[in-house]
Formats: structure tokens, sequence, C-alpha cells
């Protein structure tokens, strides 16, 4: 466990901190500079695991504004999941997740209005084993953490030195295990919940940080007691564009769309499934229905899910191995391709939507082209299952060409080996991939022209096997660093830093080289410190790099 007695690190106390987790480091290095560990957050101290079993801490990052939502977001390029995991970050650490899934810059809402008449709230009990620092006329504004431990959901202000959450919210009949915040909610309710019974609740963070108790407050409930789904949620997400509509995916395959202004009671009910292995969808007969529709995508359970940016296409990868990537309108399957090894277990897409990145039992992180409807890469450097990727949008490469166009990405993974892993990805590097030479003979290219390669056109539909090791492309790390003592769950990226989540609840916020001191409370002593350590990488980069 990690030891959380020296409280949060600030300026005066780096040296204290030091002494959080013997071996581990307080930074990291890149070519911009040191990564430096700016904040912990975990959960308080006295938090026992015993109610339902043990759950994997997920993260999504929040950000509300002053006041009741302007109807459109005023960051457009900032919605992931780290379910990332958490994310979200469950990550994704949103998601991660902000794999995942979900970092989410909201154009927030005080509206605390319950849609329909359903706000019972039958499965939440209060507990009392964390003080709420709420107040009544707290107005919200802020970003904040938010994040799954044992029975409880916390809230945490990621701009402050505490390492104890501001907000605790307690469920009685079962664990939650997911959620994502709607950076684009047009009325009060932003946050989704899912919980390990299968039961889902939409509600207003900014009600919740109001509030002063230990329970969800004007909690809308779909999905009661399993009644439409007794399977676990893996994962839930907003659908980006969607207005108010949403996605949740269970442990059996099977992932339903809901809208958030409908009645979580409407009667729903879906044919049954005639083969469990073929993609199939079922749109609820009736208006009032909740959910509208189910997709039943895999067998075995779906391990995560992320949608594109512009919400067009739908990425899912599961027990089986299976990444899938679906036309969420059309709900049409596009292309997919299997592991190496093992069940994939988190994706996350780039801004532009031309790569998607998976994690999973075989070790290797996984870039996978669009334009291409295969795997371009393998990332090798991790020592065990990849639980959380990301792409890193507020990086941008030195050397973008002149049409602006992206030609290199920096993104980052973490794994149940306590490691964070950052990498950079330079298309023009990887297009011909070079095998090894072999003893006594010269270079070969693997397939002549990997183009030629690609010119028999893959069928709309088509799941890809799994590619011999021999014909991908390998990559290798940019950096390599334990980052916590126990395994990760997810990472979040963030204009300022790089947040970093374990499966026991404990986050780890990672302040960017070269961040200006407005942005950032303790960024005196971390600007000198980076600055000093690679003048020349660090003036000359970390401007261009990290646009404020």
């Amino acid at each position: 466990m990690m030891n959380t007695a020296n409280g949060m690190m600030s300026p005066s106390s780096s040296s204290g901190a030091t002494a959080q987790s013997p071996g581990l480091k307080t930074y990291f290095k890149t070519p911009e500079g040191r990564y430096k560990l700016q904040y912990e957050k975990t959960h308080p101290s006295g938090l026992l695991h015993y109610a339902h079993g043990k759950t994997v801490t997920q993260v999504t990052l929040a950000h509300l504004k002053d006041k009741p939502a302007p109807s459109t977001p005023t960051a457009s390029s900032s919605s992931f999941s780290a379910s990332s995991g958490v994310r979200s970050a469950a990550a994704r650490l949103l998601g991660g997740s902000n794999g995942s899934r979900a970092l989410s810059f909201v154009g927030g809402n005080g509206s605390s209005k319950s849609n329909g008449g359903n706000s019972r709230i039958g499965s939440l009990g209060a507990s009392s084993s964390s003080n709420s620092m709420a107040n009544p006329n707290f107005d919200g504004k802020g970003t904040y953490l938010i994040f799954n431990v044992g029975d409880a959901i916390f809230i945490s202000d990621l701009n402050s030195q505490d390492k104890d959450p501001i907000k605790s919210i307690h469920f009685s009949n079962s664990n939650p295990v997911c959620h994502a915040f709607d950076q684009e909610a047009k009325d009060g309710h932003d946050l989704l919940i899912g919980l390990n019974s299968g039961d889902v609740y939409s509600v207003s963070l900014r009600q919740q940080l109001q509030d002063v108790g230990k329970k969800l407050v004007g909690a809308q409930h779909y999905n009661k007691d399993g009644s439409v789904n007794n399977s676990r949620c893996t994962c839930v997400s907003w659908v980006p564009g969607g207005d108010g509509t949403f996605v949740v995916a269970h442990a059996d395959g099977n992932l339903f769309v809901y809208e958030k202004n409908k009645d979580g009671a409407g009667d729903s009910s879906f044919p049954v499934i005639k083969d469990q292995t073929q993609f199939s969808v079922s749109h609820a007969r009736y208006s009032k229905s909740n959910p509208i529709a189910r997709w039943h995508i895999c067998q075995g359970s779906i391990n995560s899910i992320s949608f594109s940016t512009d919400g067009a296409y739908l990425a899912t990868v599961g027990r089986d191995g299976y990444l899938r990537v679906f036309d969420y309108l059309k709900e049409q399957l596009i292309c997919g391709g299997k592991s190496y090894y093992g069940a994939l277990l988190c994706c996350a897409w780039s801004m532009d939507g031309k790569y998607i990145l998976t994690g999973g039992e075989d070790d290797l992180v996984q870039v996978w082209s669009m334009e291409d409807r295969k795997v371009v890469a393998w990332g090798e450097g991790h020592n065990s299952w990849v639980s959380g990727v990301a792409f890193d949008s507020y990086w941008s490469s030195p050397n973008s060409d002149d049409n602006g166009e992206t030609i290199m990405y920096r993104f980052g993974s973490v794994g149940q080996d306590t490691q964070l892993l950052l990498w950079d990805l330079e298309m023009d590097e990887i297009v011909v991939p070079l095998r090894r030479c072999p003893p006594g003979g010269s270079p070969t290219f693997s397939t002549g022209s990997q183009s030629s390669h690609w010119d028999s056109v893959v069928p709309l539909g088509t799941l890809q096997p799994a590619p011999s090791m021999r014909d991908v492309p390998k990559i290798s790390p940019l950096v390599a660093h334990r980052v916590h003592t126990e395994p990760l769950s997810g990472l979040i990226f963030t204009q300022e830093s790089v947040l970093t989540a374990c499966r026991e609840g404990h986050i780890k916020v990672w302040m960017r080289p070269g961040v200006p001191e407005s942005q950032s409370t303790n960024s005196e002593t971390l600007l000198a410190t980076s600055l000093k350590d690679k003048p020349s990488l660090s003036s000359k980069i970390s401007n261009s790099s990290y646009k404020q």
C-alpha cells in the first residue's frame, strides 16, 4: 500500500514526499524536461474494502464553470475517457479514461431538477466513513476528480493540495465501478455512475457538491435492480454531441443506449439474442422505452468503450480479445482485429480519429489505423497487462508539417507492472517496417512495400485475425517510470499535467515541464528545477510544445 502519512506534496516538503514509497522517484525525465509529482489524491484512510468485494478504481476528470451552462462548451477538444480505463481514469483513469476514458471541460450547469418523475434512490444508503466538507452555498466552480473505491464515489478538488476528497457518496447495495462526465450537458445531469449490479444513475455533479449528505441527490435511476440487464456495468459513456444520449456496456457483451430525458423506468424489452457470436442491434418497441436500443457486441465481457471525438465512431474491446469499430449512427460494424494474445482491456482514440490505441493481456500497446484497418505498430515495454491507454492531445510535435497535420503523436500507457510508459509515434518511421537483420544476411522489408499489402481492400465489417509478430513494426517507449506501488488502472492527460491512478484508489498528479506559475501553485520550484535540468531542450521545446 502507498504510505499516505505525508499528506500533500508542496514546494517546501518535496524532500519529505520522497518518503512516500521506497524506491519511487517524484519525477521522471522526457526530452522536454522533467515531469514532477505535484499532488497526490486518495480516499480517507479509514476506508475498508469489506462492503461488496474488491473493485478497481477508475477516475473521471470534470470541469465546472461558474454559472449554469451556456449551451455550447468552450473547450471543444477536451473530452477523453481514460477508463481508461479511470479511463475514465478509469483511466479508462477517466478510462479511463479517459482510456477513457473522461477528461471533460464542461459548459457546466447548476440546475438541480430531476428529469422525469423517477428520482427514488432505491439502492442507496448513508454511511459515515468520511466527512463531507461540501457547503450548500458552494457553486461548484473548478476542476474535480471523480473516483470510485469500495462502496463509494469520491470527489476531490484537482487544484487543491488536500489529499482527502471534499465529498463522498456511499452506495448500500452495490459498488460503483465506472463513471463519465458530460462537458456538453444542457441541463443539470452531467455525471453517470454505473454499478456492479448493473444499475446506472445520472446526477448533477454541481448538486452533489452543494449537498452535505453522503447519498446521491436528485438522481435518475436506470436499469433498476437489473430490470433490463443484471450483469455488471463495465463502462459508461456520454455520446459526443448526443444531447443527453449515453451508452452502458455490460459484462455479458451487451451495450444499451439510453436517453437521459426519458424516465429511467420506461418499459423496455428486447427479443432473445439468437446467435451470441454475431453482432446485432434491436430497438425498443415503444417511444417511451428507455433504454432505446440494445447492441449485442460479443460473447463475454465488453471491457472498455471509447467514442471518437466527433461521436461518429464507437470502439469497443472485450474479453474475446477483439477491437471492434462501429459507425455509431449507422449501427454498423466497420472493422476490427484481434490481440496477439488474451483479452483487450482498454482503448482510446487520437483526437483526429485516425488511430486507436488498445492494451490488454498480451502486455502490448497496439496502434490501430482507421485508414488501413489494421494494426500498424506494437509498443513493447510493459511487463504485465496494459490497463490504461491515452493520447496526449495537449502535446504538439516540434516538427508538425506545413499543413498543420500531425505526423508525430505522443501517447501514454499504464499497466499492472506499476509503470507509466510514454511513447512517440512518428508515422513516417513505421510505414515500411524494416525487419531485423538476419544472421549473415541483409535487412529485408516485411512485405515488400507495406502499401501493396493493403491494396487488397478489406470488406466492411471484417475482423482481422491476430497478426504475425514479425509483420508488425515494434516501437519502444520514450519513458518508462514506476509511478505507484500498486498495479495501475488508468491515466489522463490534462493541459498542465499527467494523472495516474492505481487500483487501490491512489491518484498522482505529475506536472508538465514549463507550466507557467499562474497555472500551478507549486510551479515556482517546479519550473526552476525543470529548466535547470535541461536548459537547451526545455527553453526550446516547452514553449512550442505545450499550448497554454
